[in-house]
């Protein structure tokens, strides 16, 4: 007979794939784990997905996290047992629905940079960045969903009249599991219409993008509000009972914040620096930070959570071994090489339309130090966001007292050793490597035990010990490399390099 224990169900809808993880809720332990693929479309500039495969990767995902943990007739849990359920999504994503509620189109997402010259054009205006920054605490980027759907109107003016549901990714998925139409402060923060000053949508910049706030859901208070149970058609999909507490969820960045337990310090809460298809830093403030380089978001609790986002880390890191035809970790310090890897053009600094930079190349430049150029200016890009991120919450990046806080460093890549010998020997800093492997997920579960129990999820999470793991001590910093680069990224800026 199956033991009696109360699990959670959190999920990780990302771009590339979707994961589940079936937790213990008294003990946060991972009983277990699923994945299922998503398929990314797109040439040049644009990045799509079906919406639907992210509904049927999340039913697969969850049964097999569900069949892992041994579910059913003498396994280790019952279906019973499972109490609450929660997504943390890819960010900034727009999916229209049309009036049958089904995708009109394919959902354009974060990484699509064709809204770059909408978003340029929402900027001025709206009255400039200052004005952004007053109202949503972020400027429009192309990653950001307000110039997407200036897109859409523009290129696709069909699509756009036929809308009658605007969703960001989670929103959609926590809607297809509840039968109701909520989102978070977190995830709405990415939208650039939802005022993180107010904690509500921005009519004046609502009627700038011509949608009607009846197209957008309702925002919960946190991510972990209980929305709903599980609709029927939703129960019968995962196996599961319909008294499964459905919470609002939030966005990925948002859930990597709770499974670190975010949210419980002061002015700032533990840098993070996560090594993904993207590179992001963030980290929880209790201020309001304004930067025109961050995207200002709210977090999943009610705090902040201020991030840089850089569009080419692992992915564009991966390219670059692949063209060498190199082992990833076949890597040596560049050296007199520098690249910048901006193979997706740039977020952060804001450059949609670059491309790839490399210099410094001889005859006699070994393939593993042009390897290892691109790993420094991937982790190069990452670390000076840092450095602004620090600056807007007050902070001095220079200062002793500042440099030796320790960051917490996660996503795929801080699983691999020249990704973390890298980021260590530019930062200067000591390192956090977290156990836990699936922070996004494990983030969502504490959400989802929240809906659940009515506990914070930042306390749950923190009693887990998700966000504790191996040491590593500072190194001296690599202030001759960090010099190249920042030379070579300030020449091409200036249009030196061609």
């Amino acid at each position: 007979m199956p033991v009696s224990r109360s699990v959670v169900i959190g999920v990780d809808s990302s771009t590339q794939s979707t994961k589940a993880v079936a937790v213990d809720t008294a003990t946060g332990r991972v009983l277990g784990t699923g994945r299922a693929p998503h398929t990314v479309t797109g040439t040049g500039g644009a990045r799509e997905s079906d919406p639907e495969e992210w509904w049927t990767a999340l039913v697969t995902a969850v049964r097999a996290a569900l069949h892992d943990a041994g579910t059913g007739p003498g396994g280790a849990i019952d279906p019973e047992d499972v109490v609450g359920i929660a997504v943390a999504g890819q960010q900034h994503g727009l999916v229209a629905l049309g009036a049958d509620h089904r995708p009109l189109r394919p959902a354009l997402l974060w990484n699509d940079t064709r809204s770059a010259p909408q978003a340029a054009a929402l900027t001025d205006r709206l009255g400039g960045p200052g004005a952004w920054l007053d109202r949503t605490g972020s400027v429009p980027v192309a990653s950001m969903t307000a110039a997407k759907w200036q897109w859409l109107r523009e290129h696709e003016p069909h699509h756009a009249e036929a809308t009658a549901a605007v969703r960001l990714p989670h929103d959609l998925l926590t809607e297809r599991l509840s039968g109701e139409a909520a989102t978070d402060p977190g995830d709405a923060s990415g939208t650039c219409w939802y005022a993180t000053a107010d904690g509500a949508y921005d009519p004046d910049v609502l009627a700038l993008l011509g949608l009607d706030p009846a197209h957008l859901p309702t925002v919960a208070p946190t991510g972990a509000t209980r929305v709903g149970g599980l609709t029927a058609a939703a129960a019968e999909a995962l196996g599961l009972p319909r008294t499964v507490a459905v919470a609002a969820g939030t966005g990925d960045n948002m859930a990597a914040a709770i499974g670190l337990g975010l949210g419980t310090g002061g002015l700032l809460d533990h840098p993070v620096v996560s090594l993904g298809t993207s590179g992001t830093v963030f980290a929880a403030t209790r201020t309001r930070p304004a930067d025109p380089a961050l995207a200002g978001f709210a977090a999943a609790d009610g705090t902040y959570l201020p991030l840089g986002c850089t569009l080419n880390c692992t992915l564009a890191v991966d390219r670059f071994a692949g063209l060498l035809g190199l082992d990833r970790e076949d890597a040596l310090p560049g050296g007199e090489t520098v690249v910048l890897p901006y193979l997706d053009g740039e977020r952060t600094p804001d450059l949609p339309a670059a491309s790839g930079l490399v210099t410094g190349l001889r005859h006699t430049t070994d393939p593993r130090a042009l390897l290892g150029a691109a790993y420094e200016g991937a982790a190069f890009t990452l670390l000076r966001a840092l450095d602004g991120l620090l600056t807007a919450c007050g902070l001095d990046p220079a200062d002793p007292a500042v440099r030796d806080r320790p960051l917490r460093l996660i996503g795929g890549g801080a699983r691999g050793r020249t990704w973390t010998e890298t980021v260590r020997r530019l930062s200067g800093r000591p390192l956090v490597l977290p156990a836990a492997t699936e922070l996004v997920a494990l983030g969502a579960a504490a959400l989802a035990a929240a809906a659940a129990t009515g506990q914070n999820p930042v306390t749950l999470a923190t009693a887990w010990g998700t966000g504790t793991g191996q040491t590593l001590p500072a190194v001296a910093r690599d202030e001759e490399t960090w010099g190249r680069v920042e030379g070579v990224l300030a020449a091409a800026g200036q249009g030196l390099l061609g």
